[in-house]
């Protein structure tokens, strides 16, 4: 009996380890623990993810408090929405692109703001003296990509900033593939025209 007790446990620590689930499955499983108020499961959600939209944020507004506040409500629309989850894209892919648009809309009710505490005669004052005075190519690349335009802007910092495909960029969007390759060129085409000006700081 000790013996056949000892076989059953040498075979099971000789077995191959079972592969991993599917990560869409795991994502549907963790979405049916989270529509169960699986409090456990929230916090797994939320950690898993909170970095790298955050990180989003932050590269789209350029502002600590705005993609902060931008995060904190994609993660309250997406929990609203999980019931809307069906898996097609993974579980990143279907956050991603609740906080492109959060942004996109956070963005332009930000800029309707400014728009009526400042004159139009100060903002290309503010934007020359912005690129006149600093030394530090960081800030300048910064100030070119918040000159895109909100067609460009989140192709750019998707792909060339976060590391995201274009097929990762094009489930977020909304957009085909093809549409977001051709926004990239624009953008990067765009940013080489802004910062060229500046190209023989570097070269000194």
């Amino acid at each position: 009996m000790l013996l056949a007790r000892i076989n059953v446990v040498t075979e099971a620590a000789n077995a191959q380890p079972c592969p991993d689930p599917h990560p869409r499955l795991l994502d549907r499983q963790l979405v049916s623990r989270c529509l169960a108020q699986d409090p456990v499961a929230e916090r797994a959600l939320y950690d898993a993810h909170v970095d790298r939209l955050y990180r989003l944020m932050y590269r789209m507004t350029g502002d600590a408090d705005l993609a902060a506040d931008f995060t904190q409500e994609s993660f309250i629309r997406a929990f609203e929405r999980l019931d809307q989850f069906r898996g097609d894209s993974s579980l990143a892919t279907w956050l991603h692109t609740i906080a492109v648009s959060v942004a996109l809309n956070g963005m332009r009710k930000v800029k309707r703001i400014q728009a009526r505490t400042e004159t139009i005669d100060d903002l290309p004052s503010l934007t020359t003296e912005a690129f006149r005075f600093t030394g530090d190519l960081k800030a300048r690349l910064h100030a070119a990509i918040d000159a895109l335009s909100e067609k460009l802007r989140p192709v750019f910092v998707m792909h060339d900033v976060e590391g995201y495909t274009h097929e990762e960029i094009a489930g977020s969007l909304g957009i085909p593939i093809g549409t977001s390759k051709a926004r990239l060129f624009d953008a990067r085409a765009k940013l080489r025209v802004a910062l060229a000006p500046f190209a023989g700081d570097r070269a000194v």
